[in-house]
């Protein structure tokens, strides 16, 4: 549990490094993470209410909670169908990384008398306080600083530790982990991207380099209300895109929860998957917890999109309702609530009816937040979507 909580609260001693690793073909250039940023996460974490999850808590309470249950069930709690590892990553890219550029560095910070520009952001600091902003924001992003001179293929290849060549930009024979590495947020678009639809990296990448190109042409004096309005444009480009990335995102894993229903379903027949010890029994366990798996990505990314400072009004009740406080597990039951630190259940739900609600999310993910690159689309392939869709079996969870 204290090492769990130094890599959220932070640490004096060493953090060892986690991921990306070392390895023959990738070689990264620290094994401490303090190195890279003394920065903890738990001060950054999103202070609003979390209506999407158990017990009405803000986003740091929760991700608190979550690494104390991930403490207590080894990190999978098979009983609620939770992956406390996938629920933790994403949701932190969210309630921290996306919170932090969109509703603070780019957003109250870009105000006139908010870190101004006409002075410099600290005491022997080389740089204006509005360009620190800028550049906090571009780091929670999470591109490497040559990204924009590279095709989706090789970002995707550099975050996923197959492409040294491209990610040593200086030639130094190890990958920076401060500028030459892409992670989080950039990652998943430089992935969208990769099917040719969509150039999210690229696009906020770019106006990244253009707004702080803006800044920076203003020579250390006080930003105009044009400038200023040039600069809160560029700012717009990148929220309204990385809103979108973290909505493909939850466009995707809805398709992968929809068919691992289906590969659930499927360990449940005969009369030897509840006998403890048989192989079926396993097989039916190990598809549960890859389900887990998949639930718990969708969820991490669903409940970051309400950490933007954007009100997301009735569509994200919808979106909450839809995806659940947990999935629906195979004996009917599934997470609704929390009661003195425990989780509640309701017992009469279908895993039919949760597969529906995969659909319906992945269509209001189309209509509501505009998503083009559908990785994992379940839609296109049904033939009677819509008599589906205004089915009485999908009602959303109350």
């Amino acid at each position: 549990m204290d090492v769990l909580n130094g890599y959220f609260n932070g640490s004096d001693g060493v953090l060892s490094l986690l991921d990306p690793l070392s390895s023959d073909s990738f070689k990264v250039d620290v094994t401490d993470i303090n190195t890279v940023s003394k920065t903890n996460l738990s001060g950054k974490a999103y202070k609003g209410v979390i209506a999407g999850w158990p017990g009405n808590m803000t986003g740091k309470e929760m991700l608190q909670s979550m690494i104390e249950m991930a403490a207590e069930t080894g990190g999978y709690d098979a009983e609620h169908g939770y992956d406390y590892t996938q629920l933790i990553s994403k949701f932190t890219m969210g309630g921290v990384f996306y919170h932090q550029a969109c509703d603070n560095y780019l957003d109250e910070k870009m105000n006139a008398d908010n870190k101004p520009n006409n002075k410099p952001y600290k005491d022997g600091a080389y740089y204006t306080g509005k360009e620190h902003s800028w550049d906090e924001a571009f780091g929670y992003w999470g591109a490497a600083a040559h990204g924009a001179s590279m095709t989706p293929k090789q970002n995707y290849d550099i975050a996923k530790k197959k492409n040294m060549r491209d990610a040593d930009a200086n030639g130094d024979g190890v990958v920076n982990l401060k500028s030459e590495m892409n992670y989080a947020h950039a990652y998943y678009a430089s992935g969208f991207d990769k099917g040719g639809k969509t150039e999210y990296y690229n696009t906020i990448t770019q106006a990244f380099i253009d707004g702080r190109q803006a800044i920076a042409g203003a020579n250390g004096e006080a930003l105009t209300d044009a400038q200023r309005a040039e600069i809160k444009g560029y700012a717009r480009v990148i929220c309204s895109n990385w809103e979108k990335v973290i909505a493909e995102a939850v466009f995707k894993y809805a398709g992968s929860v929809y068919s691992n229903i289906e590969a659930v379903k499927a360990t449940m027949g005969g009369n030897m998957w509840t006998v403890d010890g048989s192989a079926a029994k396993t097989e039916h366990e190990a598809a549960v917890k890859k389900y887990a798996k998949y639930w718990g990505e969708l969820a991490g990314f669903s409940l970051s999109l309400h950490t933007s400072g954007l009100n997301l009004g009735e569509i994200g009740v919808k979106m909450d309702r839809l995806v659940g406080m947990g999935p629906v597990m195979p004996d009917g039951t599934q997470v609704n609530g929390m009661d003195v630190g425990s989780y509640t259940v309701a017992t009469d739900k279908s895993m039919d009816s949760f597969a529906v609600h995969m659909l319906k999310l992945q269509k209001l993910m189309v209509d509501e937040f505009g998503v083009v690159a559908m990785n994992n689309d379940k839609l296109s392939g049904i033939s009677n979507l819509t008599e589906i869709l205004g089915s009485s079996t999908g009602a959303e969870n109350d």
